[in-house]
């Protein structure tokens, strides 16, 4: 079977766009607006949950069981936890991540009266030239922070005028940057990356004009970053669902930092077997880059999925991260690969033929015939 070209450039201009629209979990309105738009251009059908993710189709050349891949449109992000006398703001995190990062970040205020005012979050000591080794000292916790809004407002009344209040949204600048050696730095990349290299590979499909062997849901959740993930939008005909997120780069991992990481097993446990295997197998089959790797403290959408009951096999790809929940790096090549094999899954023959039942041959495992001749005695 003859790979089908993954548009890079499309790939990279798509995650470009993703990063520069603020998405912190709970806010995800304007980057659905915009993947909707992406998912007509293409001409795939799609409808909205009630909390607003995305359940797109790609139809098939058999209905059942029908396939899901899904990736996270949310990010981290922060709130507005109080508003301080000397116009400063008090925050709190949205989703799980560490002060030490948030330090220098530049964010924006989305105000409940539509305006939006732009800051940075920084230490309560972040002068050296007045602090001095107390600077050093200070501990990094969320409680240390706060926010310096970038307006002329140095009292609380003139916060309150301007429209802020607690529980606004503080979305975090992503400041992308894309080097000309293929390396994509910038905060989001988890999980906007993942969405830019399934758009891709729909958008590949499309171009040559192929259908899938199965029909395969898009699923663009919207609150995998407080835990929520996947949990609400699956159809009951989906058999099973691959999720994509980041493979971290650290001591101690195999993640495959120029091609695609499929995880064994996360901090819920391990991931089906049969389809992990399948995954492996397209991956030889088509020569993609790849490695395999096992996270102890991590978990994605499909762990999310199985928690709500969902009876369904699933799997983790993974595009290569440093730094992940920091100051995120990824290169091209590992996005093209995750590409690649998402192309090569929607393309693959079913995971069990109409002979097999869920764990072999009817042949090697009589589970039917056995039960009959229970019954019978």
């Amino acid at each position: 079977m003859t790979q089908l070209p993954i548009d890079t450039d499309y790939l990279r201009e798509q995650l470009r766009a993703l990063l520069l629209i603020p998405s912190p979990s709970g806010m995800t309105d304007d980057v659905v607006r915009y993947v909707c738009g992406e998912l007509d251009k293409m001409d795939i059908r799609y409808e909205l949950t009630r909390r607003g993710a995305i359940r797109a189709i790609i139809p098939g050349r058999h209905e059942s069981p029908r396939r899901a891949i899904a990736a996270h449109l949310d990010t981290l992000g922060a709130m507005v936890k109080g508003i301080k006398r000397d116009g400063r703001l008090r925050v709190v995190p949205i989703g799980h991540w560490n002060a030490r990062f948030a330090e220098g970040a530049r964010v924006k205020i989305h105000c409940d009266n539509g305006q939006i005012y732009q800051g940075t979050i920084l230490p309560l000591k972040a002068s050296g030239h007045t602090y001095n080794t107390e600077v050093d000292a200070q501990p990094s916790s969320w409680d240390n922070l706060e926010i310096r809004i970038d307006e002329p407002a140095n009292q609380i009344e003139q916060l309150w005028s301007m429209g802020v209040r607690v529980g606004d949204f503080v979305s975090v600048d992503s400041n992308p940057e894309f080097t000309e050696k293929g390396f994509i730095n910038g905060r989001h990349l988890d999980d906007k990356a993942g969405v830019a290299s399934m758009l891709a590979a729909a958008k590949a499909l499309r171009d040559a004009g192929e259908e899938p062997e199965l029909d395969c849901h898009l699923l663009f959740t919207i609150s995998e970053e407080v835990g929520v993930g996947a949990s609400h939008i699956l159809h009951g005909d989906v058999a099973e669902m691959v999720s994509i997120d980041n493979g971290t780069i650290a001591p101690e991992q195999n993640t495959c930092e120029y091609g695609v990481t499929i995880a064994m097993q996360d901090s819920s446990g391990p991931f089906d077997r049969h389809l992990t295997q399948h995954l492996i197998g397209v991956c030889k089959r088509d020569e993609i880059e790849f490695s395999r790797d096992v996270f102890k403290f991590y978990r994605s959408d499909a762990a999310s999925a199985l928690e709500a009951g969902n009876d369904i096999r699933t799997a983790l790809i993974c595009f290569a991260l440093d730094a992940s929940h920091g100051w995120e790096r990824s290169h091209i090549r590992s996005l093209v690969s995750v590409a690649d094999l998402l192309v090569g899954y929607m393309r693959s023959k079913p995971l069990f033929a109409e002979h097999e039942n869920v764990i072999g041959s009817d042949e090697e495992y009589p589970l039917i015939h056995d039960t009959e001749r229970l019954r019978s005695s």
